[in-house]
């Protein structure tokens, strides 16, 4: 009778136990502290690639936006990239078919969320796929896979490499250093929704 309580009682222990399990943080990932520093600077570049573009085509800026297209100025910064000649390849019509302004909304919404997540070092897991699926997006509507499409490299290019970032820092929980990543994923919420992470 007492061997059948403990075979009872240890299922229910274990659930508890892996249903508030702590999320781990960085420095049980990567043990080194220059490893940790480095992928700190490699989540704030990054970050700031996005939190850049979101500003560059409010603004207008001047680098890939000029003031009079800025968003601010009643710009079109999606709508603008996906009616350009760079939108090339099969998908083309489904792109041009997407450029809307709810499209704009998104696509700033996601540069703005995406770049101050990742600088923040917070939600670095939603920010993650996210961004990845935008860089993916951006890759087919450029059609790399063509020759004379403009990419020097028709498999790799920046929107993956930009992306595979977005993964690492997650993956590695690069917001604990330089960032609010801990304090985040020790937030009840967080903790019962790991996917928030």
């Amino acid at each position: 009778m007492t061997t059948h309580a403990v075979h009872t009682a240890a299922p229910a222990t274990a659930l508890r136990t892996t249903a508030t399990k702590a999320l781990p943080l960085q420095d049980t990932i990567v043990t080194s502290a220059t490893g940790r520093r480095t992928l700190a600077l490699l989540r704030l570049a990054t970050g700031f690639i996005f939190l850049w573009a979101f500003l560059d085509k409010t603004f207008g800026l001047g680098f890939s936006t000029p003031v009079e297209r800025a968003w601010i100025n009643g710009g079109t910064p999606a709508q603008g990239f996906l009616m350009s000649e760079g939108v090339t390849g099969p998908l083309q019509p489904f792109f041009q078919g997407i450029a809307t302004p709810l499209v704009d909304w998104l696509f700033m919404a996601g540069m703005l969320g995406i770049g101050l997540a990742v600088m923040l070092g917070v939600g670095l897991r939603i920010a993650a796929v996210s961004g990845t699926a935008l860089m993916l997006l951006m890759y087919l509507a450029e059609w790399p896979f063509a020759a004379g499409a403009g990419s020097t490299n028709p498999l790799v290019d920046y929107h993956i490499v930009y992306a595979l970032a977005l993964i690492v820092v997650a993956v590695l929980a690069a917001g604990d250093t330089w960032g609010l990543g801990a304090k985040w994923r020790a937030l009840p919420l967080v903790q019962r929704n790991h996917w928030l992470a």
